[in-house]
């Protein structure tokens, strides 16, 4: 679970800053204050809502930030991993494009926002919030009765599209494809939700149970939306409106575009790209260099197969290096209240993606994902 994050000012713990790094998405730092809220923007976001919602910025940069941290974890093996410079959330930028790994960045980072505004309004994080008890005392179902505190999910949606869905200023198809992701993850918050119950009765008899709505672990979240990646849809546009730019006002409501049973999933426009290749112009750096796993235990069969998919598929050959790595070892408690480890060294084989001798390109086979 995220951990909470309370509003600037209280004082139980140590305020949480923002600073924008490198990769153009926001970091949470504990050593500097950027909010740039004069020019009512605080880095990629645009806050376009009453001055009361500033108060929600914190949340919004920690729950994007866990979004993209998941896009890292779940395409950390494949050939597309979630590079930095696929992180941008606005159509403005001309060089983004409208392929599937687009959905995909959509909708966990806008699940992220959703998610982290949820747990800290159930958390009475902010003013005026708190847990959803709009069912409470109503009967949920046969031996339970609603109680407890359900996480406020209307709540972080609400904000969570004010935040995210301000970035597309469009009507072409690349922006109603993004507000069509946002949605779809944030409708995979509340579908992975998980309802959790209280016993009561005399000596633990059960007779009724007291049961309330809380969030999936994130990790769920992510699952869920990579398998929505996975069968994403293609949906078939006129290409003069995936070229037309953003200059227009106003948003199109995206089930004015897209079939409404196709609501909860990803779609996306264009084909992906060789990811094999390193092609600056599209700013993909290829698999040449990239670390895949050989031989490892403890890994899913998708992962076993990573040096196949980096390497060999993509003209490359796998090669090993042995590593010195440096742990502690031969712990041992002391009375009283101390732990002493030694220092063990031990030499790691890791694999990576090379060049052929004497090829002067590699050249991708099989899928470009």
């Amino acid at each position: 679970m995220l951990p909470s994050v309370p509003l600037p000012g209280k004082s139980f713990l140590p305020p949480l800053t923002l600073c924008q790094g490198s990769s153009r998405y926001l970091i949470p730092i504990h050593h500097c204050l950027t909010f740039s809220l004069s020019g009512r923007s605080v880095n990629n976001f645009l806050i376009t809502g009453p001055k009361a919602y500033l108060t929600y910025t914190t949340s919004v940069a920690l729950g994007a930030q866990s979004g993209i941290e998941e896009c890292k974890f779940q395409f950390a093996w494949e050939r597309w991993n979630c590079p930095e410079n696929a992180l941008q959330l606005s159509t403005h930028n001309r060089l983004r494009s409208a392929t599937r790994e687009t959905s995909f960045i959509h909708a966990i980072s806008s699940a992220g926002v959703m998610y982290t505004i949820t747990k800290n309004c159930s958390m009475g994080d902010f003013e005026n919030c708190g847990c959803d008890e709009s069912k409470n005392g109503k009967t949920g179902g046969h031996g339970w009765i609603w109680g407890g505190c359900s996480d406020n999910v209307e709540f972080g949606e609400r904000i969570s599209k004010l935040f995210v869905d301000s970035l597309e200023k469009g009507k072409d198809a690349r922006a109603l494809m993004n507000l069509h992701n946002n949605r779809a993850g944030r409708l995979a918050v509340r579908a992975t939700m998980k309802r959790t119950c209280k016993c009561h009765g005399i000596s633990g008899s059960c007779s009724i149970q007291t049961c309330w709505l809380q969030l999936a672990d994130f990790r769920e979240m992510g699952d869920y939306l990579k398998a929505k990646y996975d069968r994403a849809l293609k949906i078939e546009m006129d290409k003069r409106q995936l070229r037309a730019g953003n200059s227009a006002e106003g948003h199109w409501a995206p089930t004015e575009a897209f079939l409404p049973s196709a609501e909860a999933e990803l779609i996306f426009l264009e084909e992906s790209p060789d990811y094999c290749t390193h092609n600056s112009s599209l700013g993909i750096y290829g698999t040449e260099g990239r670390e895949c796993l050989q031989n490892s235990h403890n890994t899913s069969r998708w992962e076993q197969h990573s040096c196949g998919r980096l390497c060999t598929e993509c003209g490359l050959q796998v090669e090993e290096r042995k590593t010195e790595a440096i742990s502690s070892c031969n712990c041992k408690f002391q009375w009283c209240c101390t732990v002493k480890c030694d220092q063990c060294r031990h030499v790691l084989n890791k694999y990576y993606c090379t060049r052929s001798p004497g090829s002067a390109v590699s050249w991708g086979k099989g899928s470009t994902r």
